[in-house]
């Protein structure tokens, strides 16, 4: 069952409203009947962060994480870090929190220092931050979400704290490049930048005094919300909670006017006129949205003639050709949502629907309640909602992401050409498919990890792994590890499908397998299993152990084993299937695809 969502907790959300009812919006996040998955998550603070843990529970618990809390004791985030603490390896994280700011930073450069003394205590400070990160990473091989710091709540020497090394202002700048720095250059930690949350919220009222001094609050109670909205937002990308797709009405959304009212000439878009500079700015955003990989459609009340007239408005930076899909009819756009997500083979939820009009997004409110649906003001302001609300917060960024929208429009492409063919087979051979399966490779863990926490319908076991855990896989010979990229007439599908065996005495017994929703029923499944025979026979195990475990996503292949040829072993009362299949008997099935050998890459 697909995460409903609670509307209090939508952005923007009322700060005094979420802490007055946290425990009521708990409660009813909790009885929703909605399936989550459950993640440990340590948090190490160097400030009080008992109500920091309340709120970010509420938005994972929104978006269809469950968590479960380490806390360390009051400003005890080193000493938990680096010496022994068998409490926090016990709960054996799967993410680490390291909630420190400016309050936290014991090296600080007196005025007027020289320029080499500011540097030398300002590495003295990265250094010790870099002790705590080396030895969570050595020991819990987890991601970690580290803060950067906030700008000081007093400036001693006024503008001068920005110019010179020792000035307060100067130090946290450099010393948050150098945590950036680090970020760049280690996978699985990544940076929660409070130093723009605070600026955001307004730094006067970020910093709260009072809350320090009584409480041990690094910030204002009221600001806690906020803080907590943006970790949820990291980790609930890190497991692949994200949205993936924006449907766009044009009139007064995309444009200004109505096109069927006002026709193509009367439109406000273009830089001429402010009216239409704003909208110009919107689409400029959508446009460098899509570079990220985000899908962009359009539902449009329209006639179909008049939505493409103006598309094609001279002044328009979205054209056409940068929609996967567009629909302009007269149907009603919760119906024609759901149309679009069962052509793109992606759920409901994938989607955030922007329309200016509030009776429509009302509608997809009611009608499609897992949608995410901003609420917009001004045209001036969608951009800011939009980007603010974490729709799309990412924490990695692959090639295929960038191709994602070329991609699903060749998909598309692909389903038209279907519909020549009388014969199947023969469809398939027409697009002269090939397959590069392979152990995994370093340059590809961003998206296999992607893969492993975003792919529902084909997905045997639902195990959902960070690419930390995928590192240790891969370089264990306990393990046998698969991906497969697919390209064919149309282009390049990239990584598609990834399995990971775990041998077992004579056994490889397959802990996950998964496949795109994009390749679906182009035999890449046998092509993939063919190379795992393979694999299995070099190990010196005769027999593959799969396992179905059924959700409400992935029925599709509850007997995907029993159609590749292995026998049932046994099924619990849940559904839950073992099944087996001896290698030496199994005969390659894939006669579609051809899958390119090691030295033909070369």
């Amino acid at each position: 069952m697909e995460v409903l969502k609670v509307r209090e907790l939508d952005y923007p959300f009322d700060a005094k409203t979420l802490i007055r009812r946290q425990r009521a919006i708990k409660r009813e996040l909790l009885e929703d009947g909605t399936s989550r998955i459950e993640k440990r998550i340590a948090i190490l603070g160097g400030s009080t962060t008992h109500d920091v843990v309340n709120m970010l529970e509420l938005f994972l618990l929104d978006r269809g994480i469950r968590p479960c809390f380490y806390q360390s004791e009051y400003g005890r985030f080193y000493e938990d870090a680096v010496f022994e603490n068998r409490e926090l390896e016990s709960f054996n994280p799967d993410v680490i929190y390291i909630h420190t700011t400016f309050r936290n930073i014991v090296n600080l450069p007196q005025i007027g220092d020289p320029a080499d003394t500011a540097d030398a205590v300002r590495a003295q400070e990265l250094e010790r931050f870099r002790t705590v990160w080396a030895r969570l990473s050595e020991k819990y091989h987890c991601p970690i979400i580290q803060n950067n710091f906030e700008l000081p709540i007093a400036r001693i020497v006024g503008n001068m704290s920005a110019t010179q090394s020792w000035g307060y202002v100067n130090f946290v700048a450099k010393l948050n490049l150098s945590f950036y720095e680090y970020a760049q250059t280690h996978k699985n930690f990544y940076i929660n930048d409070i130093n723009y949350q605070a600026a955001d919220y307004g730094l006067a009222r970020w910093h709260d005094p009072f809350a320090w001094y009584m409480y041990k609050y690094a910030m204002s109670i009221e600001a806690i919300p906020t803080l907590a909205f943006n970790i949820a937002n990291i980790i609930k990308s890190l497991f692949g909670k994200n949205k993936k797709a924006l449907v766009l009405d044009l009139d007064n959304t995309l444009w200004g006017g109505v096109v069927g009212d006002d026709g193509v000439d009367g439109l406000q878009i273009g830089h001429e006129t402010s009216g239409g500079q704003v909208f110009e700015a919107f689409q400029q955003y959508l446009k460098q949205i899509k570079s990220t990989g985000v899908l962009l459609t359009v539902i449009s009340k329209n006639d179909e003639a008049n939505a493409y007239a103006g598309l094609r408005h001279p002044g328009m930076v979205l054209k056409p050709e940068d929609f996967v899909l567009i629909r302009a009819n007269w149907e009603p756009k919760s119906q024609n949502l759901l149309n679009i997500a069962q052509e793109l083979s992606l759920g409901a939820d994938s989607f955030v629907f922007v329309d200016d009009n509030p009776a429509e997004r009302e509608i997809i409110r009611q009608q499609v309640p897992s949608a995410g649906v901003p609420e917009l003001t001004k045209a001036e302001q969608f951009i800011g909602i939009i980007d603010r609300a974490g729709y799309f917060e990412m924490t990695s960024f692959s090639a295929d992401d960038a191709k994602r929208n070329d991609m699903y429009r060749e998909n598309i492409a692909r389903t038209k050409l279907q519909a020549s063919f009388a014969n199947y087979d023969e469809y398939l051979k027409s697009l002269n498919m090939e397959a590069e399966i392979r152990a995994f490779s370093p340059v590809y863990l961003d998206r296999i990890a992607q893969l492993t926490n975003k792919s529902n319908q084909f997905n045997l076991t639902t195990l959902r792994l960070t690419r930390a855990e995928l590192e240790q896989m891969s370089a264990s010979d306990e393990y046998v590890t698969l991906y497969g990229r697919l390209s064919d007439r149309f282009g390049d599908n990239g990584i598609v499908s990834v399995i990971i065996g775990r041998k077992d005495h004579d056994s490889l017994d397959i802990i996950l397998w998964l496949m795109s929703c994009r390749v679906l029923k182009r035999d890449m499944e046998k092509a993939m299993l063919d190379e795992l025979v393979l694999c299995a026979k070099e190990n010196g195990c005769r027999y593959l152990i799969g396992h179905y475990y059924p959700t409400a996503k992935n029925k599709m292949v509850s007997d995907l084993y029993g159609i590749l040829g292995f026998k049932k072993l046994d099924e619990d009362k849940d559904g839950n299937t073992s099944w087996r299949l001896a290698a030496d008997r199994y005969v390659p099935s894939n006669h579609v695809i051809s899958v390119i050998k090691e030295e033909q890459q070369q």
